[in-house]
């Protein structure tokens, strides 16, 4: 007896020897590594409950740009100029001047002045006594408070608020144009002076939602909301419908799942796997401090998807290696022992591409990178480590291993042999061809790409959503939109009302009023013109700028608050745009570009820019700029860790040239579509690399095994493409169909990104499998030939050697 178990210890002894490092440690101590994971899951599960959504105005923009930093540096001289929401009170019946009305609009301003985070010294509405009327009588220049102290509904109290409205000049700015509904213009600060912390978005906007449009909204009062923090609350609003198609897309991928490997528990356990993974990302986010803002709510899901992607060439190697006569252990043990470096290597991959999305200098791109990393870090604990693990207990069905073992004898696989025919020289040449005209066709349709929002309104939303509805009715009803572009002027002290400071800020004004999509430029200009010609007994043919300093500072001083800074060493210049889309905020900026560098002295010096418009043109700059060194960093990184794996450019090139084609292919569709580079839109095309790469690296992997081995280039890639290949199309389309259910999404920004990954993962899939091997029949050199039937799939004489040492081990213990 010892004779004969003997040699089988020795045997097997020297068979582990043989096993990597790596699968001795996880596999002999597979207890401890799930109860381990098991406890990281709970403790992160418990952590990931308490992730709140995390959205700041400030993280959304390029503070380090010139024009933010400008905007910055005059921040507490330009109150309400930055992040602020705008609140319309409409009449649907009659006009403002009736007493229920103002009654209503006294109440609304009441409760958004008491709302936490408001900025209320700069709250501003008809009933704001900051807001005042003026005119010229007999005696001389008169005003007040719109809304007079002896106020009380009276009919003659009303008319008097309708002479003082006229006077003040807020009609289409705090009044509308015809009357039927009035602003209340509401600057926010960037900490809630209650809590000391950043403005939550979302309770701000359900405050909203509450104390305002539900309270006062009747069939006689509509209410329309529109700002930034309006947005971002919608946007979170819509977390739940995320979280839905998220569930969605989780059926699909099971249904199909089970479609293909005919195992509840090879279908169950991959995951299981991946949704640990998407656990532990925002577990780790919230454990260091990151919370979770509306543009990274995606990234659970691509999380989730790159961990699918490797649940399925496991699951599919554990299929294979079963269907060869291995036990459960043993397949699994394979299965990690054949994947776990490309697996590795494909995740560096990914994780170094996304972290390259850090040299875009915009603090909520940078989160996305570092949510993304993060993600594809644990994957590799949870996907190419777990379940293996898990696998090695469960194994697949035995209906699985027949139906692999049928594939394998009797298969025709008339799919694979069709592909594996682009490996021959003709074949490879008219693909190249092909490839090449679609380059051309991406190349020439990117042109029209553009920087930046194509849509009025909020983009991310859909056009018909409540809140691009409440943006249509304040533009429509209003000469002063919700788009503001802001010009500062600086001047020495005291010298803001200087007659040469006025005179060429008019000439500024009158230039940006000759723009296509400027409604009106109002400053400090406009109203020492209107007062000049109120010390004229009102005639118009003195509303001008009078060369007499003397009376240009008397009527500077009587012009409305914010007009100039408290030493008159700095004025703004509001202009007011149509909408802020990419070409209307490109002629303002480059108008006044222009004009500053014509007009910048001493004396005087034009600076760029605040207001939404001003930030969202310095945004769109930075974002052009970006997107292409963006694309530079990822390309190198992902090209430089492929050229460390496999020693050849020209494999690296195998590799990145159709993921390249994807990228060329993603811009072209984004341009025909009309969806911007935007800060939104911008981080998906690395994304789509990121994922991409995946295929490609474990195509090659396996396909280079295959060569090793001395089989003929189309051999090779044919029993590359019943294995890994079949993988790699199933994944692809399996999220493709998951993630094309997005364009459903009530939210336009789901619906878009939904489009644009579907696209990708899509076309991944194909360029990993088509376009990878005809590259590979021009570029890569033939092995010595050492034919080898196509269609042999029997297992070599030391898996089965291996496969019975490790069984006589098993009975031995």
């Amino acid at each position: 007896m010892n004779n004969a178990v003997t040699p089988s210890f020795n045997a097997t002894r020297s068979a582990a020897r043989t096993e990597p490092l790596l699968e001795r440690f996880f596999f002999r101590n597979r207890p401890v590594v799930i109860v381990l994971m098991l406890l990281a899951t709970l403790f992160f599960a418990f952590q990931a409950s308490k992730i709140k959504p995390d959205a700041s105005f400030e993280k959304m923009i390029p503070t380090f740009h010139p024009y933010i930093a400008n905007y910055l540096d005059h921040k507490d001289d330009l109150q309400g100029v930055g992040n602020a929401i705008r609140i319309s009170v409409e009449a649907t019946e009659g006009d403002i001047f009736t007493a229920e009305f103002q009654d209503t609009l006294r109440q609304v301003h009441d409760e958004v002045f008491y709302i936490p985070g408001v900025n209320r010294s700069a709250l501003k509405s008809i009933w704001a006594s900051a807001v005042r009327w003026r005119e010229v009588t007999e005696e001389g220049l008169a005003g007040g408070p719109v809304i007079a102290d002896s106020y009380d509904g009276s009919p003659r109290e009303l008319e008097r608020l309708r002479a003082n409205v006229l006077k003040s000049g807020q009609v289409g700015a705090l009044v509308a144009n015809n009357f039927k509904s009035a602003v209340i213009y509401a600057p926010l600060m960037a900490l809630n002076p209650e809590t000391g912390e950043p403005i939550d978005y979302q309770v701000f906007s359900d405050q909203l939602e509450q104390l305002i449009r539900d309270k006062y909204q009747t069939e006689t009062i509509k209410i329309h909301i529109t700002g930034f923090a309006k947005v971002v609350g919608d946007l979170i609003d819509g977390a739940s419908q995320v979280a839905i198609f998220f569930a969605v897309a989780l059926g699909i991928t099971l249904v199909l799942l089970y479609a293909y490997s005919r195992c509840l528990r090879s279908s169950v356990v991959p995951l299981v796997c991946s949704v640990i993974a998407v656990i532990w990302q925002l577990g780790l986010l919230k454990t260091l401090g990151f919370g979770l803002d509306p543009y990274s709510m995606l990234v659970p899901f691509l999380v989730f998807a790159i961990g699918v992607s490797h649940g399925v060439q496991i699951i599919n190697a554990i299929a294979h290696e079963s269907a060869t006569g291995a036990g459960k252990e043993l397949a699994a043990r394979r299965a990690f022992r054949t994947l776990y470096i490309p697996g590795i290597i494909a995740l560096v991959s990914d994780g170094v591409g996304f972290a390259t999305l850090m040299v875009i200098k915009i603090e909520v791109i940078q989160d996305l990178a570092v949510a993304a990393s993060m993600g594809v870090a644990v994957i590799i604990l949870t996907n190419l480590i777990l379940l293996p693990v898990l696998m090695s207990y469960t194994g697949v069905s035995g209906a699985s291993v027949r139906k692999q073992q049928y594939a394998e004898e009797h298969g025709k696989h008339p799919v694979w042999r069709f592909l594996s025919g682009f490996t021959q020289r003709p074949q490879a040449l008219v693909l190249i061809v092909i490839a090449l005209g679609l380059s051309a066709l991406g190349l020439h349709q990117s042109q029209g790409l553009k920087i930046g929002d194509l849509d009025a309104g909020a983009p991310e939303l859909r056009p018909d959503s409540r809140y691009n509805l409440d943006n249509a009715f304040i533009s429509a009803n209003y000469s002063t939109s919700t788009d503001i572009f802001v010009v500062m002027v600086q001047t020495p002290k005291d010298k803001c009302s200087a007659y040469h400071t006025l005179d060429v800020v008019d000439q500024l004004q009158w230039r940006l009023q000759q723009l296509p999509g400027v409604q009106s430029a109002r400053s400090l200009v406009n109203h020492t013109k209107q007062t000049m010609a109120g010390f004229n007994e009102g005639n118009i043919k003195w509303m001008g700028l009078n060369r007499n300093q003397a009376l240009l500072d008397q009527a500077s001083i009587r012009s409305t608050p914010g007009s100039f800074n408290a030493d008159c060493s700095l004025m703004p210049v509001f202009v007011y745009l149509n909408d802020h889309k990419a070409a209307t905020l490109e002629s303002v900026v480059a108008e006044v570009e222009a004009f500053a560098a014509e007009f910048n002295s001493d004396s005087i010096t034009f600076k760029l820019a605040a207001g939404n418009a001003g930030i969202e043109a310095a945004t769109n700059i930075v974002i052009e700029k970006a997107q292409y060194e963006m694309l530079i960093w990822v390309y190198a990184v992902v090209g430089l860790l492929c050229l460390a794996t496999f020693r050849s450019v020209r494999i690296v090139l195998c590799i990145l040239l159709p993921l390249a084609l994807t990228s060329l292919l993603c811009q072209a569709l984004m341009a025909k579509l009309g969806i911007g580079v935007k800060v939104a839109t911008l981080p998906v095309i690395a994304l789509g690399v990121g994922i991409g790469v995946d295929y490609g690296i474990y195509i090659y992997s396996k396909l280079q095994t295959y060569l090793n081995e001395g089989m003929s280039l189309k051999a090779a890639y044919f029993n590359t493409l019943k294995t890994t290949g079949k993988a790699v199309a199933f994944t692809g389309l399996t999220l493709g169909i998951g993630v094309g259910t997005w364009v459903l999404s009530p939210i336009k920004f789901q619906a878009d990104m939904g489009i644009l990954l579907t696209f990708m993962f899509v076309w991944n899939m194909i360029g990993a499998l088509v376009f990878l091997p005809a590259l590979a029949s021009i570029l890569i050199k033939k092995p010595a030939s050492n034919p080898a039937p196509v269609s042999s799939s029997a297992p070599q004489p030391a898996d089965h050697q291996e496969s019975s040492q490790f069984e006589e081990q098993r009975h031995a213990v």
